[in-house]
């Protein structure tokens, strides 16, 4: 099984049965482009590979993981799978909690930022609205 992400890409499209131009138009790209991420061609960043998972249907996890073999090898004569859980590597498994706990974490910060924000916008506006008014009110004085 090759371990190139690309050919990963490839073979869970075709297992899922999308096109080439199905998944270019999914990430607002052009087909020859797609085509040369799936030809290793064009080298993915994390983003490309989220995003690219998120077409799939799949986690980027499941994605990066990915062997064809299971899939194959789990196969009876009658076409059942049989059910198998995949042994993702422990330091892959690693990498996306504490990835995806950083992420909570920042989410966290930037949502206490967010209404830190709005409180101080909302204060602003107390004050200028008092502002007007004094100001209302001298002009209706002379």
């Amino acid at each position: 099984m090759s371990t190139q992400i690309n050919n990963k890409i490839r073979k869970i499209r075709e297992l899922k049965g999308y096109s080439q131009e199905y998944m270019a138009d999914k990430l607002n790209i052009s087909q020859r482009a797609y085509g040369k991420i799936e030809s290793g061609e064009t080298k993915l960043s994390w983003d490309h590979i989220y995003n690219i998972s998120k077409v799939l249907e799949i986690e980027p996890v499941d994605l990066i993981s990915f062997d064809d073999s299971l899939v194959f090898n789990n196969c009876t004569q009658s076409g059942k799978i049989q059910n198998q859980t995949n042994n993702y590597p422990k330091e892959l498994k690693e990498q996306h909690e504490s990835q995806t706990a950083h992420l909570e974490e920042e989410i966290i910060f930037l949502k206490k930022q967010l209404n830190s924000k709005e409180e101080q916008h909302q204060s602003q506006i107390k004050h200028l609205e008092g502002e007007i008014a004094f100001l209302r009110e001298q002009l209706n004085k002379k």
